[in-house]
């Protein structure tokens, strides 16, 4: 990989590595089954990480991911997980090899990492890396990262840090592990700085032994194959997944395409953070600037440009809507543009424990970009961000209980498909589930009153956007809650005529008849008896309202969608029509 400079204070990235060209090669079918072989190999590391882990986080929300990179830190498979963590793991390989040294590893290392700004995400997701070896020899690297439920941050989820330190104990690439035997000191030193020491101990461990899965797999495809053979496998590879993505972009007409949009606020101050997105399309190669931006926040809103550079590739691989999943060559076509100092590409120690909320509407606003350029295929925005909560407290013996989860909201409407799922996590995080029910109560001092659909919280349209998700939670005893949200200022928008959706919003009602509305909270009391009103946004509507089917609008108003108010004030026509007034 390479960063250079474009321009006075504007930087470049763009995946530069080369094929390996040894002269072998391989047929089409082995191809297929070495690269079968790979994704398994990666999905095997996932499989392992769900089943081992302590935290429903990673078994059951499945906030994690996990790529095999080769010794030139290529990627050549991923497991199905979450896309905004999968584009930063090579950040993290390269960081490991900078900080220890290539030369330096050793067979049964493990590599822990907390630092921000080498994974791309806050210190709560934390990242093991372990090399593979094969006869004495470096070969490949497994990597994973999930989020953890405290890792020593001021509290157990932050919105309101100042600067890095605030936001976890940080690891910079240290070796848990060398070559075989555990740093008990720094073992010791990871448990006291969590305020849940058995769920860090139980979720770190479950990664290293995904990890070693990983390995495990890989070697048996190497002595199978032969490496030689996997490598130019992989080679071809790169190059077939590189001329499927320039197809895609090559049919979108060249030109360049700008929107502007803002984040909320920073979670310190509560004024919005304005900021471009200029897409760019020259033949078969898109850039995607990211560069005029507002300066970094005082609060944590920042992103590395490790996530910027995820950002971008999980908006552009949507546009492919490849299958399969991604490896090094889908990224070759793309260049990314970033102006370091901003939020978007934020210098440590800048602090940045909401690293992922301006990326995830930044996906939206890239698409938005090219929505005059292919309005066949641009949905309308999605109405969530990631709809977290995070709840905490202490146990009768002082110690804490702490959980979360994440709630879904309604996608936008799409030309090609109609309308808008309901509920759905973003594409960002689309490996991700929502905490079930029972999990949520059995966990923790909180009773799930309701989860329903929001009526009336999709856009309007000839396609409706999808509708948000109404959860209440009653606070069983005194606890404490994080909000970090997002999107709850602009409503998510409409294209092509079609209606804007209801935004995120989050109010807390107290005994004492009182309520307060919230837009990102740290650490907020919340005494037992009081009910919390989650409502996560709906998607934007796509088209003309009054082109709407008759049969469709009296369909929503059934299945309770839409109320009958709002579709005779949006579809008139479809009252006129069915002679119903």
């Amino acid at each position: 990989m390479a960063v250079s400079e474009l321009a006075p204070e504007v930087s470049s990235y763009k995946v530069t590595t080369q094929p390996v060209n040894n002269g072998i090669e391989v047929d089409p079918v082995t191809t297929q089954l070495i690269k079968h072989g790979l994704d398994a190999a990666a999905e095997q590391m996932g499989v392992a990480l769900r089943r081992a882990a302590f935290s429903p986080f990673i078994y059951d929300t499945h906030d994690y991911a996990g790529a095999l990179y080769d010794r030139d830190v290529r990627l050549i498979a991923q497991m199905r997980c979450l896309p905004i963590f999968v584009g930063t793991l090579n950040f993290v390989v390269e960081a490991a090899i900078r900080k220890i040294g290539f030369e330096n590893f050793e067979e049964g290392d493990v590599v822990v990492s907390t630092f921000g700004y080498d994974t791309g995400s806050h210190q709560l997701d934390v990242t093991v890396v372990v090399p593979t070896f094969l006869d004495g020899e470096l070969v490949a690297f497994a990597v994973n990262k999930a989020h953890h439920l405290d890792v020593g941050a001021t509290s157990m989820f932050v919105t309101d840090s100042t600067d890095h330190w605030q936001e976890g104990v940080i690891y910079p690439s240290v070796r848990l592990y060398r070559a075989g035997e555990r740093n008990e000191d720094l073992y010791r030193t990871m448990l006291a700085n969590s305020r849940l020491p058995d769920a860090f101990d139980g979720d770190l461990h479950a990664q290293i032994a995904a990890c070693h899965v990983a390995c495990g797999a890989l070697n048996r495809m190497f002595r199978r194959y032969g490496y030689d053979t996997v490598t130019a496998a992989t080679d071809a590879l790169f190059d077939h997944s590189e001329l499927a993505m320039r197809r895609v972009i090559g049919a979108i007409p060249d030109g360049v395409y700008t929107v502007s949009a803002a984040v909320d606020n920073d979670g310190v101050s509560d004024d919005p953070l304005p900021y471009d997105v200029t897409v760019e399309i020259h033949g078969e190669d898109i850039v995607v600037d990211m560069s005029e931006a507002a300066p970094t926040a005082v609060g944590p809103i920042n992103a590395p440009l490790a996530t910027t550079v995820s950002c971008v590739r999980c908006a552009v691989m949507a546009l492919a809507r490849i299958e399969d999943g991604a490896n090094e060559g889908y990224f070759r076509p793309i260049e990314i543009r970033t102006r370091p100092g901003t939020i978007f590409d934020a210098q440590h120690p800048a602090p940045m424990f909401m690293y992922a909320w301006p990326m995830i509407t930044a996906i939206d606003h890239i698409h938005r970009a090219l929505a005059p350029a292919i309005p066949d295929v641009i949905p309308a925005q999605t109405g969530c961000d990631v709809g977290a909560m995070l709840a905490w407290g202490h146990k009768a013996d002082g110690t804490y209980w702490g959980d979360g989860a994440n709630h879904p909201g309604g996608h936008g409407a799409a030309p090609a498909h109609g309308d808008g799922g309901s509920p759905l996590m973003h594409i960002s995080c689309s490996g991700t589930r929502t905490c079930p029910t029972e999990v949520i109560e059995a966990r923790t001092p909180l009773m799930v009153e309701k989860v329903e659909l929001g009526i009336d919280s999709g856009g309007a349209g000839k396609y409706r956007g999808g509708t948000g998700l109404d959860t209440h939670y009653r606070a069983m005893l005194d606890l404490n809650v994080t909000l970090p949200w997002e999107r709850v200022r602009p409503k998510p928008f409409g294209l092509y005529g079609g209606g804007d959706a209801r935004p995120n919003n989050v109010v807390i009602e107290y005994p004492d008849g009182t309520s307060r509305s919230f837009l990102k909270a740290s650490a907020e009391f919340v005494p037992k008896g009081s009910l919390i009103r989650l409502e996560t946004g709906g998607g934007g509507g796509i088209g003309d309202p009054a082109e709407r089917d008759p049969e469709a609008v009296r369909r929503d108003i059934e299945q309770g969608y839409v109320s009958e108010e709002a579709a005779r004030r949006h579809h008139p026509h479809a009252f006129e029509s069915s002679g119903a007034e």
